[in-house]
C-alpha cells in the first residue's frame, strides 16, 4: 500500500494528496474544485460533528437550518462583507428556464440570510440571546483547490448568535474559541495557539476575529477555527433593534464562529506518516481491527473460535473490524489498515491461541505488544487512551521544536525561506510592516497570541516600539 505514497521528504504536497486518495478519504469530483468525501473521510467528519455538536449544546446552543440561496440585495447590505466575499461568490441567474428578477448567491457564509430572519424574531430584550448553530455546506469559488484544505464546496458548522450587550457578545466570541481549542486538543490531538487576528486578516464585516492556529508537519500554519465579534454591523445593515428594559431601543450585538472539513486536512497533516493515515482514537469510528491468521482449515476453525470470543468482548464498547477475508494475505491486510489509520490492530494466529494471548499493534508507533487474552478490553482501553495523549504530546513537541523568537528581520526571512515554522517577533501594529513581510516572504501574521509575554520591544520591520510578539508563518 505505502509504495503508492510519495515520501514526505520528497514532495510534501504530493504526499498529502496521496494519503487522501490512497486511504480512500476523498476523491476528485467531475466539477472542478469540488470533492467527493468517501466513507472513510465522512466517518471522521461524523465524529467531528457528533462531538462538537454535544459541546455546542452543552454551552446552550441549538441547531437550525437556513436557506442555501441568498438574495443579492441581502449580500449588498453590509458593504465590507460583500466586498470581502465578492470574488468567491457563485451566483444563480436563471431558475425554471427563466432569468431571475433578482440574482441569488449560493451561500459563502450565512450572516445575511440569518440576520434577515433575526429582524423578524427579535423585538425585546426578552428575545435575547439567540444562540443558533447550523451544520451546512457552503460555496466559495476557489481558484487554487486542494482536497479538504480548500475546495469550492465544503461542509462546516456556523454559529450565529445575537446579544443585548457588547460584553455578552465578546464573552460569547471568546467562549466559542475556547470550545474549538478544547476540541482540537482533546479530540484531534492537535495543539493550537489561540489569539486575535490583525485587522487585515479578520473576517469581512467583523469588529474583530479570534482564531486557533496549528502547525503542520511542513511547518506551515493552518487556521483550525475562527470566532468573530461582529459588533452591531449586521444588526445595523438589517435594522435589527430591540427594546431594552428601560424602554430604549438599541441595535443587537452579533457573533459568528465556525470550523469546516478543513479540520480533516489538519488531522492528516499533523499526524500521518509515509505509510498512510493516523487517526486519533477519539475520532476513529472503528478504532480496532482484528486480523485472524491461519494456513489450514483446521487452524482457521481454531483461530476463528478464539477470535470471535475476543470480538464479542470488545464490540460491547467499540465498533470493531473483523478482517477474516480469505482472498488476502495477512501482510496485505496489515498494510491496508495501516494506510487507513485504524488506531489498534490485533493479530491472532495459532501460536497466540496456544499461549492464550494476542499481538497488539498501535498505529502511531507500530510497536508490537504480546498481551494476555485475559483483560484484553481494559488493555485496549488503556492503549487507546495512551495513544491519544502521546499523539498530542508528539505534535506539541514538534511545534515547539520549530518555534523561534527572532528579533532580526534578515534572520526571519532566512527561516521562512528554509525550514519554516512559527516565528515570534515584535510588531508595531502598522499594517504597512505586516504587508512588507507578506510581500517579501509570503508569511503572514497568524495571530496575536492571547498568552503572549508582556514584553516591550522593537518592531522587526521598522524598529518602532512594540507591546509584544506576534506569530509570523506561511500558511494554508
Amino acid at each position: 500500500m505505502a509504495k503508492n505514497i510519495t515520501a514526505r521528504s520528497v514532495d510534501y504536497s504530493k504526499w498529502y494528496t496521496d494519503i487522501v486518495l490512497q486511504s480512500k478519504m476523498a476523491d476528485y469530483s467531475p466539477v472542478k474544485g469540488s470533492m467527493v468525501i468517501r466513507p472513510n473521510g465522512y466517518a471522521i467528519w461524523e465524529m467531528i460533528q457528533q462531538n462538537l455538536d454535544k459541546m455546542f449544546k452543552d454551552t446552550g446552543h441549538v441547531n437550525a437550518y437556513f436557506p442555501l440561496l441568498i438574495p443579492e440585495s441581502f449580500m449588498k447590505k453590509e458593504a465590507e462583507h460583500v466586498e470581502g466575499f465578492a470574488p468567491e461568490c457563485a451566483v444563480v441567474t436563471h431558475g425554471g428556464g427563466q432569468p431571475l428578477e433578482e440574482h441569488l448567491y449560493i451561500r459563502p457564509t450565512s450572516e445575511t440570510i440569518i440576520w434577515s430572519m433575526y429582524k423578524k424574531w427579535i423585538m425585546s430584550y426578552r428575545d435575547l440571546p439567540i444562540l443558533i448553530n447550523q451544520w451546512a455546506n457552503v460555496m466559495r469559488w476557489e481558484m487554487r483547490t486542494r482536497l479538504f484544505l480548500r475546495t469550492s464546496e465544503f461542509l462546516w458548522q456556523e454559529g450565529h448568535t445575537a446579544h443585548a450587550t457588547a460584553e455578552e457578545a465578546e464573552e460569547e466570541t471568546v467562549k466559542m474559541l475556547g470550545v474549538y481549542k478544547q476540541f482540537a486538543e482533546e479530540y484531534m490531538a492537535i495543539p493550537v495557539i489561540p489569539g486575535k487576528k490583525t485587522d487585515s486578516e479578520k473576517f469581512a464585516g467583523a469588529k474583530h476575529t479570534y482564531c486557533i492556529e496549528a502547525m503542520m508537519q511542513d511547518r506551515k500554519a493552518l487556521q483550525a477555527g475562527t470566532s468573530h465579534n461582529l459588533g452591531q454591523n449586521f444588526a445595523k445593515a438589517f435594522d435589527v433593534q430591540f427594546q431594552d428594559k428601560d424602554g430604549s431601543r438599541s441595535f443587537v450585538y452579533a457573533t459568528s464562529w465556525g470550523v469546516s472539513t478543513r479540520l480533516i486536512g489538519a488531522l492528516i497533516m499533523t499526524h500521518s506518516d509515509d505509510d498512510g493515515l493516523v487517526i486519533p482514537p477519539k475520532l476513529a469510528q472503528r478504532p480496532v481491527v482484528i486480523v485472524p491468521i491461519w494456513k489450514s482449515d483446521e487452524e482457521k476453525e481454531q483461530v476463528m473460535a478464539y477470535t470471535n470470543a475476543i470480538y464479542d468482548e470488545l464490540k460491547a464498547d467499540y465498533s470493531i473490524i473483523l478482517d477474516d477475508r480469505d482472498q488476502y494475505k495477512p501482510g496485505f491486510k496489515f498494510a491496508e489498515w495501516e494506510l487507513q489509520g485504524i488506531p489498534i490492530r490485533i493479530e491472532i494466529g495459532p501460536k497466540d491461541v496456544e499461549k492464550n494471548n494476542v499481538v497488539l499493534v498501535r498505529r502511531d508507533n507500530k510497536q508490537k505488544q504480546f498481551i494476555s487474552r485475559e483483560g484484553i478490553l481494559d488493555k485496549v482501553k488503556s492503549e487507546l487512551t495512551q495513544m491519544q495523549a502521546d499523539m498530542l504530546d508528539k505534535a506539541r513537541e514538534y511545534r515547539e521544536e520549530y518555534s523561534y523568537k527572532i528579533d532580526d528581520y534578515d534572520e526571519l526571512k532566512k527561516i521562512i525561506a528554509n525550514d519554516g515554522g512559527f516565528i515570534y517577533s515584535h510588531w508595531c501594529g502598522d499594517a504597512a510592516c505586516e504587508q512588507k513581510v507578506k510581500d517579501e516572504t509570503k508569511a503572514t501574521i497568524r495571530c496575536i497570541p492571547f498568552e503572549r509575554e508582556n514584553e516591550k520591544g522593537k518592531c522587526i520591520v521598522c524598529g518602532n516600539e512594540s507591546d509584544g510578539r506576534v506569530i509570523f508563518a506561511k500558511a494554508y
